[in-house]
């Protein structure tokens, strides 16, 4: 091949020159720009389609929002005028007072000669109480009535009972005068120190802990319902509750200068020396 020939010739003629050129890899490489420059137009004519495809689809996807349903408006009919012509209804009738027992007048003694006694002074006999009450005078009344002293006044709502106390039998938790052991808080722990068994259990295991025992010192100073608010186990919670049981009983709660039932919770501390 002549110099003219090589400057106007490519590198695959040069490099298929005297070679079969209609085999195949020559035209191959000389139309793969070609062909390389349609894949890119078709793939970006591809990604533009797709990308419109997409945008279309989200469009057609977002839904039309109704708005919100407009109330009606209720008319109602204007209320009835009120009449203040008319009276207001009459008070409920008021419950009639309990009936009174028959009360004799009780008078108080005076030292005097029995002949200077009249009558009427005369204090009332126990046979003249069984059937009535004593009254500042003598009045008859219903036997089977209430006696006139837990009835009110005339003019602080006659008839109306005084409220009966708490019942005996009622717990409680806060008193004027909490009970007490004989002899005070340091003969209780004395006691307790003088009657607590260690657990062999709690003993062996290296144990100890602090039980809460809770009880009810009843009217006479009794203990009852003994039971364990807070126990540590190994049988020291049995022991704790055989001696609060076992106690002697104790001065009785006070409330209004009455004794009643109340709750109390003694701790019994578990250690070993």
């Amino acid at each position: 091949m002549d110099i003219n020939k090589i400057l106007k010739s490519d590198y695959l003629d040069i490099l298929f020159e005297g070679r079969n050129k209609n085999y195949g890899g020559y035209e191959l490489r000389k139309k793969y720009p070609e062909r390389m420059k349609k894949s890119g137009i078709f793939l970006l004519a591809f990604g533009l389609l797709a990308f419109g495809y997409s945008v279309f689809a989200n469009m057609a996807k977002k839904t039309v929002v109704a708005p919100p349903p407009i109330p009606k408006e209720i008319n109602l009919a204007p209320p009835p005028p009120i009449d203040e012509t008319k009276p207001p209804p009459p008070p409920p009738p008021s419950e009639p007072p309990p009936p009174v027992k028959p009360t004799v007048q009780f008078t108080p003694p005076v030292i005097k000669k029995d002949e200077e006694v009249k009558e009427d002074e005369k204090p009332a006999e126990q046979k003249d109480l069984k059937e009535a009450a004593a009254g500042l005078k003598t009045e008859a009344g219903d036997v089977n009535g209430i006696d006139p002293g837990i009835v009110d006044k005339p003019g602080d709502g006659a008839g109306k009972i005084v409220e009966a106390g708490p019942p005996a039998d009622m717990i409680y938790k806060a008193v004027e005068q909490v009970p007490e052991f004989p002899g005070g808080e340091k003969a209780l722990y004395k006691y307790l120190q003088d009657h607590l068994v260690y657990p062999e259990k709690a003993s062996s295991q290296n144990q100890s802990g602090t039980v809460r025992v809770r009880f009810v010192v009843n009217l006479d100073g009794s203990i009852v319902n003994v039971e364990v608010a807070r126990g540590v186990g190994y049988g020291m919670d049995e022991e704790a509750k055989r001696v609060v049981a076992s106690m002697p009983h104790w001065k009785p709660a006070m409330n209004n200068g009455k004794p009643v039932r109340c709750q109390f919770q003694v701790p019994i501390t578990f250690s070993l020396q």
